[in-house]
């Protein structure tokens, strides 16, 4: 009871009151803790920006008995992370870390390594070449140090060593498990799993391992990449309780309000039988019908062009580091 101080990370607030507001932190030496900051909304407010999200902050709470929020009585700046607020990918991926944080702490329960991993996960973001491999590996990290770390080295289901007699190679994420599930109990919930293959898993390894300076430096593409995302967003879904928003913000934005397609001059049309937007015969705008043309006529096409050309895209493997 009494005055408390630490450093902080600002993970989120909202509003409260006409001026107010509760923020959430997470703190060196108090774990994830709530305040109310008083006045903070006013214009002439004495937080400044000391209170937005993901700013390292010097904090001063006072500790009232019988009352679950402290009262924030000082914030002083450390670290704004400017750039996080200049690029809309940069500042989904920090508010990720931030909302996995808050998700799966609980107030109170101080872990030092976590409060650094977070740190230099938001910073790392703000000289990332890829950034959402970056949030990607931080995440990894972040889970191995909250108590959720995926299983790699035995079955996450039956508790089999990989490796031992009658054991099969893994390759199977089952996320309800928490881990690499062997071919044995994957063929008993094969819904529920996800494959993993081994330039995935060495990832998934190296990311658990690394320090937190030199985690940023993975890299991966094509398959291996999509996997380990797949296998981590189920993971954090089902260990956070709800699905938290995505890294790639911009991404999930034109996948759930995107027109429909759209031919190469820019126009809207009506997709063709062979999976190009432009048919054979250039865009059909919206509204407006093609002429129909003869099943003799559609035989006769066929068999002068050949079968239509294959638009799928291919996924390659490659090695994460």
């Amino acid at each position: 009871m009494g005055l408390l101080k630490t450093p902080a990370i600002v993970l989120k607030s909202r509003k409260w009151g006409e001026a107010d507001r509760i923020v959430t932190f997470y703190t060196l030496k108090f774990g994830k803790v709530r305040g109310v900051a008083r006045g903070a909304r006013r214009m002439q407010s004495r937080f400044g920006s000391a209170l937005e999200p993901f700013v390292h902050c010097d904090l001063n709470l006072f500790e009232k008995p019988h009352d679950h929020l402290y009262r924030v009585t000082q914030a002083d700046l450390r670290e704004t992370f400017p750039k996080l607020r200049e690029n809309l990918t940069l500042m989904s991926g920090a508010a990720r870390l931030a909302n996995l944080v808050a998700a799966v702490t609980a107030e109170g329960d101080a872990c030092g390594r976590l409060y650094e991993t977070l740190l230099a996960g938001v910073g790392a973001l703000e000289s990332a070449d890829d950034p959402l491999l970056t949030t990607l590996a931080f995440e990894i990290k972040l889970l191995g140090l909250t108590g959720f770390k995926p299983q790699t080295d035995h079955c996450a289901s039956c508790g089999t060593e990989f490796g031992e007699p009658g054991c099969g190679e893994p390759r199977e994420f089952s996320p309800a498990a928490g881990g690499l599930v062997c071919p044995s109990c994957a063929g008993r919930r094969p819904d529920r799993c996800l494959p993993l293959s081994a330039g995935s898993l060495a990832l998934l390894q190296q990311a658990l391992r690394w320090a937190p300076a030199v985690v940023s430096r993975l890299r991966a593409t094509g398959q291996v990449r999509a996997e380990l995302e797949a296998a981590v967003e189920a993971y954090v879904t089902i260990v956070a309780g709800r699905q938290l928003p995505p890294a790639d913000f911009l991404a999930s934005t034109r996948l759930s309000t995107g027109p429909g397609p759209v031919a190469c001059s820019g126009t809207p049309c009506i997709p063709q039988s062979n999976g190009c937007p432009t048919g054979d015969e250039g865009p059909v705008p919206l509204g407006v019908a093609r002429p129909a043309t003869s099943s003799v006529e559609s035989d006769q096409l066929s068999a002068a062009e050949g079968p239509p050309p294959s638009y799928g895209a291919t996924t390659s493997s490659a090695s994460p580091l």
